[in-house]
């Protein structure tokens, strides 16, 4: 049965009258992001810097360095959704991932300069991202009525950007502090984590029965142009696995959003690239490096909840469109002839306007198209799609920059990009499902 009141995927909000409070799991679950985020982004700020400049990899070697450890986490969240859909393990599974990346601090301390330890306490951290990030976000889903899903992940979301606002400051602190030692960084960051663990074991809900409840009804008889609900996998853990990935929910809406996550993954560039570029157009000193995520982080504070009720109002697909509009702009505005001080600010807050419009809503769109008891697997094949795809988008951008230079790469991604939009524009539903009609 479809995680929806009224039959209909992106239903309209309840009267304007009636305000509800965020769900408490939801917060609970923000409280644990954020602080997991302080520990990531105190290694993410310094990461690429520490890579590029302090260990001297080339644009190629990171983008595979990268690429790979994104990479790495498609499987895993498939059987991380998987596992933690079977018997209701969503707080089980994702303590796992929160706990491996924690450990993979320790990695990263005991890895010294050797590129291939580095790598592995990377990948451990992905992978540990990627075993979590389903269950949480089916958590967020399971909680929270679905005409509010974009308010509850905008929520979500707003405070883990909370966490990446601080966790620059306290690398940079610390890096200040200690002339430039990074095993300091790897250290605290390991001890944040560990915290993060903590809260997750004592805030959060194991499971939706015998707690809050699932906004879940009973089912409906079939309604014109509603799609029925896929049963319960019962072939086993391989076929819940598998079946995440290939059953799915039966609605052509929701194949189409995994398809158009894949697509508009494959013209996105990381981050790190993006800031490595801004650094080297400025050619500012590295030491203020760490605050480039910063600003996007702090744009994307701002807007992540009123993006969220906005596409809760107006339907989820145009948030998604312009916020790759938002990142295209982006793109431009380094290839332009403007002054530098435009072109910073620029690309922070049209970073920041990106992930505002995407991240959550990305979620909030496939959630009501998700079936009872196959919510993080589903999630999962969303996320899968799209890390998939950013995998191979790392990859080919470093490639480019290696071989032809930056300006290359990034006219080759901003074609890329384009083109990903135009055809995401004729896949996403172009407006939302009619009401039901019910059977007396």
């Amino acid at each position: 049965m479809y995680l929806a009141t009224t039959g209909r995927p992106d239903a309209p909000p309840a009267p304007s009258g009636v305000r509800r409070r965020v769900p408490g799991t939801v917060l609970a679950l923000g409280a644990v992001s954020l602080v997991t985020d302080v520990s990531s982004e105190m290694v993410t700020a310094v990461l690429p810097l520490y890579l590029v400049l302090g260990l001297g990899l080339s644009p190629l070697q990171f983008g595979l360095l990268d690429g790979l450890s994104t990479g790495a986490t498609a499987l895993v969240r498939l059987l991380g959704g998987a596992t933690a859909d079977r018997g209701g393990r969503h707080k089980q599974v994702g303590g796992l991932g929160y706990a491996l990346s924690a450990c993979s601090r320790l990695g990263l301390l005991l890895a010294g300069g050797a590129t291939g330890w580095i790598a592995t306490a990377i990948a451990a951290d992905r992978l540990g991202k990627g075993v979590r990030t389903a269950p949480r976000d089916a958590l967020i889903t399971l909680h929270s009525p679905p005409e509010d899903l974009g308010r509850a992940f905008g929520t979500h979301r707003a405070m883990d950007t909370t966490g990446a606002l601080l966790g620059p400051l306290a690398a940079f602190a610390l890096l200040w502090a200690t002339a430039d030692a990074y095993d300091a960084v790897f250290a605290v960051s390991f001890s944040v984590g560990a915290f993060g663990v903590l809260l997750w074991v004592l805030l959060v809900p194991g499971r939706t029965r015998g707690g809050e409840k699932a906004p879940v009804v009973p089912a409906e008889p079939r309604a014109r142009g509603e799609f029925p609900a896929e049963p319960r996998a019962r072939a086993g853990f391989l076929g819940g696995l598998f079946g995440g990935l290939l059953g799915g929910p039966r609605s052509p809406e929701y194949r189409r959003i995994v398809i158009c996550a894949g697509i508009l993954g494959a013209a996105t560039i990381g981050d790190a690239f993006l800031y490595l570029l801004l650094q080297r157009r400025l050619a500012f000193d590295a030491t203020w490096f760490p605050f480039l995520p910063l600003g996007a982080a702090a744009v994307y504070l701002l807007l992540a909840v009123p993006a969220g009720r906005l596409a809760d109002r107006t339907g989820r697909r145009a948030p998604l469109l312009y916020g790759h509009v938002a990142l295209l702009l982006a793109y431009g505005l380094l290839l332009a002839p403007l002054p530098d001080p435009v072109v910073l600010l620029g690309v922070l807050l049209l970073l920041g306007v990106f992930y505002a419009a995407t991240d959550g809503v990305l979620m909030a769109l496939a959630g009501p198209f998700l079936t009872e008891g196959r919510q993080a697997s589903g999630l999962a094949v969303v996320q899968t799609a799209q890390a998939l795809a950013r995998l191979g988008a790392a990859v080919a951008f470093g490639a480019v920059w290696t071989a032809s230079g930056p300006e290359t790469a990034l006219v080759a991604a901003l074609l890329a990009l384009t083109a990903a939009l135009c055809c995401a524009a004729r896949l996403l539903p172009t407006t939302r499902s009619e009401p039901s009609e019910r059977s007396d």
